[in-house]
């Protein structure tokens, strides 16, 4: 069996789909960590409200990886297929997995607050756009 090794692109993917997977795993500790009385979870989610802020913020940080994981992925499967791999697809690569990484431990813990989020947030959507600039100029 011949190993071959992922490009760099491919490899921040493979990563950032395991963190996508793993991210809602703080949330659901804070749900068991502060249960709602009277509240049934397994008919229908207990509202965020009565949770503490960090359980809200946990369950946003995965839904916003997700919101941008998704386009960076397909962007970087475009590139990869078209073998329009650059200086420019590595750092963007690796500038989303920083910035994703940063924007998930601020959200959670609280201290990524306005404007650090938002820029986090926004430079990860200027590399999806730095990848798409890649894939439509091969």
């Amino acid at each position: 069996m011949q190993v071959t090794q992922l490009p760099t692109e491919m490899m921040i993917v493979v990563l950032l789909s395991i963190l996508a997977a793993s991210l809602w795993i703080p949330y659901i500790v804070g749900v068991n960590k502060h249960p709602q009385e009277g509240i049934d979870a397994f008919a229908r989610p207990p509202a965020l409200s009565g949770f503490p802020e960090w359980v809200h913020r946990a369950h946003r940080a995965h839904l916003n990886l997700l919101e941008q994981l998704l386009p960076f992925a397909i962007l970087v499967l475009i590139v990869d297929r078209m073998d329009a791999y650059s200086q420019l697809t590595l750092w963007a690569a690796i500038a989303f997995l920083l910035l994703r990484l940063a924007h998930a431990i601020g959200m959670i813990s609280g201290t990524a607050r306005f404007p650090a989020r938002p820029m986090l947030f926004v430079g990860g959507w200027i590399c999806c756009l730095l990848m798409a600039y890649a894939a439509l100029t091969a």
